[in-house]
């Protein structure tokens, strides 16, 4: 408690008033409450709840979709709160590597309350194969906090929600679709969903039976031509069949369609901030294959690992079974930045680090390939 000390015309007269502020300090401690002070408080409980970090969850159910996409559902050890469109990551150790990748939320955000999560795997790339070919029921992976920023904003978004998706790019449209029918969210979903063929649509039924007059769902088959879908890519034509007036665009899909349905947007001269599309993980780079020496120091710990010049920093460090943070995979989250200390590396695409990581010379090992013998400090992996 602070003590006002007023200053008197005789200095003596302030030495005494000085001399009087010990004792008044312990009368005021002395009128305390005897109780200990809380070893937490309800915010810090508060934010434990919301944001409960990495922890297990154990393998379910595996629900076969299409012959190249599982679903899979897991049980949490605490309750899960997320945004429809948001996504998680998923890891286990496999072999000698820790390995997790970042995954889209099938399921509904009021199921997650329950413990109870789902995400749609298409069988593609190192992690999601070994899900697809060798996870079973029972067992049991690590998964982080919901993160991501693919979802419905009322303050900026119009009303109405044009989706698009291709392929597995369904999953957090249908999250969404199901937050809109329990009333967890309010907005309009029309869906343009596009694939190759019939079989190769996800939740067919599932759409189809959550489908009112705030979900609409239209499929488009580029690769035959069936009576009830429209054919082709999803053109300019298509749109304007579908939606008219203000409206909003979400796309989820592999990067070509991200291309094709953009311009075939210009028409409307949408602003920015209406357009979001889900950024999709870094891959292999195609260049001419080389190894380098990657030092890494990990708290007190320092390590020596290969790198490949065809693959990203944070995948060698994982393949050599390093424990370090990794969310997005796609440069824009931040989770994985580290200190460079020296090298030379590429980038994958733009570069969407914040300001203050290149002021201070961190870089983000999910989208960085090495190009020469690199020396990085990693934060722990929590």
């Amino acid at each position: 408690m602070s003590y006002k000390f007023k200053k008197q015309i005789f200095g003596f007269m302030d030495l005494l008033r000085f001399k009087k502020m010990v004792p008044k300090r312990r009368a005021r401690l002395a009128e305390g409450s005897p109780e200990r002070l809380p070893v937490t408080y309800t915010v810090n409980e508060t934010a434990k709840i919301l944001h409960p970090g990495y922890q297990t969850a154990v393998l379910r159910k595996i629900e076969q979709n299409t012959p190249d996409t599982k679903t899979y559902t897991f049980e949490t050890e605490r309750p899960l709160y997320f945004r429809a469109g948001q996504y998680l990551t998923v890891g286990c150790r496999v072999g000698e590597s820790v390995v997790s990748r970042p995954y889209a939320l099938s399921s509904a955000p009021r199921a997650a309350l329950n413990k109870q999560i789902s995400v749609t795997v298409k069988k593609c790339g190192f992690f999601s194969g070994y899900l697809f070919d060798r996870a079973k029921e029972g067992d049991s992976f690590t998964v982080g906090d919901p993160s991501g920023e693919f979802c419905y904003e009322p303050v900026k978004d119009s009303s109405r929600i044009l989706a698009i998706a291709g392929g597995s790019g369904i999953t957090p449209f249908y999250s969404m679709a199901q937050a809109i029918a329990d009333g967890t969210e309010d907005f309009n979903l029309t869906i343009l969903y596009g694939a190759e063929k019939e079989e190769d649509l996800i939740f067919r039924k599932q759409l189809d039976d959550l489908c009112s007059d705030k979900i609409k769902v239209v499929y488009v088959l580029h690769g035959e031509k069936k009576e009830g879908y429209e054919h082709g890519f999803i053109t300019k034509e298509i749109i304007e069949k579908y939606v008219s007036g203000d409206f909003t665009v979400m796309m989820c899909g592999p990067g070509g369609m991200y291309e094709f349905v953009s311009k075939e947007l210009e028409a409307w001269h949408l602003p920015l901030r209406r357009v979001k599309k889900e950024a999709n993980c870094v891959g292999v780079r195609d260049v001419q294959d080389a190894e380098y020496d990657l030092t890494v120091h990990i708290g007190f710990d320092t390590y020596t690992v290969r790198a490949s010049a065809n693959e990203t920093i944070l995948t060698a460090m994982e393949r050599a079974g390093l424990s370090v943070p990794a969310k997005c995979r796609a440069g824009g989250c931040g989770f994985c930045h580290s200190k460079l200390v020296s090298g030379r590396y590429s980038l994958a695409g733009a570069d969407k680090r914040r300001l203050a990581d290149l002021k201070f010379g961190y870089i983000h090992p999910c989208c960085s390939y090495p190009d020469s013998d690199m020396e990085i400090i990693v934060p722990k992996a929590q």
